[in-house]
């Protein structure tokens, strides 16, 4: 054991020690969580905006022809504009969603290594059962399936490359869309749909340590959570799969290339 005021007699005869029983790491752990949940609401934020975005694809074409979710795609291009160069403030946007996924992946591992430790040998049995206990349990591996699915995601819809389809033209978000979901392509349909489920299991219960990290749970938290960690988190998802779905299987008339 570790006292303030040693017994010197005690420590002779190695019963006690003044040495501390772990060292003292370089980043806190409450600076860990506060980081995880900064930018983990950072992420929950933009898949939010993210989908409602993506749902004008349901949208029908303008008498000229022109498709409205390319319209919004145009406008994120050009956000900040004329004080801001062309596409200056979607980057802007991209830098900071790289920073926080770096952060968010760095806090993830730091805290995991940390818990391992302290635990030593021994594993968490005291998991009650449920949805919360699931998504907790599987923290890790959908993070890493994720974090995986936003590389494949950069490279099928913002780079075009490796992937993507080869109908894939920059700039044509709508025309992106079908080619890449189109019926023979049923394998990037089963990714998005996989991913979102692990989207699913991270948000709700990422959101919920988040909420808690910062505080904002009182005499109404169990309303407020229930809202923020089931169901936006349920919409984003339910919004992110109808989308490939709809277009892989038609089940929209005149949803056409």
């Amino acid at each position: 054991m570790t006292v303030q005021h040693a017994d010197r007699d005690a420590i002779r005869h190695g019963k006690i020690t003044e040495e501390p029983l772990r060292e003292r790491p370089g980043v806190p752990t409450w600076a860990l969580k506060l980081t995880m949940a900064v930018t983990g609401l950072i992420f929950f934020l933009f898949v939010i905006g993210h989908m409602v975005g993506n749902l004008k694809i349901f949208m029908p074409l303008h008498s000229n022809g022109v498709a409205p979710i390319d319209e919004y795609g145009h406008f994120l291009r050009t956000m900040g504009e004329p004080i801001l160069p062309y596409g200056a403030l979607l980057w802007l946007i991209r830098i900071v969603l790289l920073v926080a996924l770096v952060l968010h992946v760095w806090g993830a591992f730091a805290l995991r290594g940390r818990s391992a430790k302290s635990r030593g040998k021994f594993k968490r049995t005291n998991l009650m059962g449920g949805w919360q206990s699931t998504a907790t349990r599987s923290m890790l591996i959908t993070g890493v399936i994720l974090l995986l699915f936003i590389i494949f995601h950069i490279l099928d819809l913002t780079l075009g490359q490796v992937v993507a389809s080869d109908e894939f033209v920059h700039g044509a978000v709508r025309n992106n869309l079908l080619a890449t979901f189109a019926p023979g392509r049923w394998w990037v349909v089963a990714i998005y749909v996989i991913a979102n489920l692990a989207l699913l299991l991270h948000l709700t219960h990422g959101v919920y340590l988040a909420v808690s990290d910062l505080g904002w749970l009182g005499k109404r938290g169990h309303a407020v959570m229930v809202v923020l960690a089931y169901i936006l988190p349920a919409l984003v998802v339910i919004g992110n799969i109808v989308m490939p779905l709809a277009i892989s299987f038609g089940w929209i008339p005149g949803f056409s290339r």
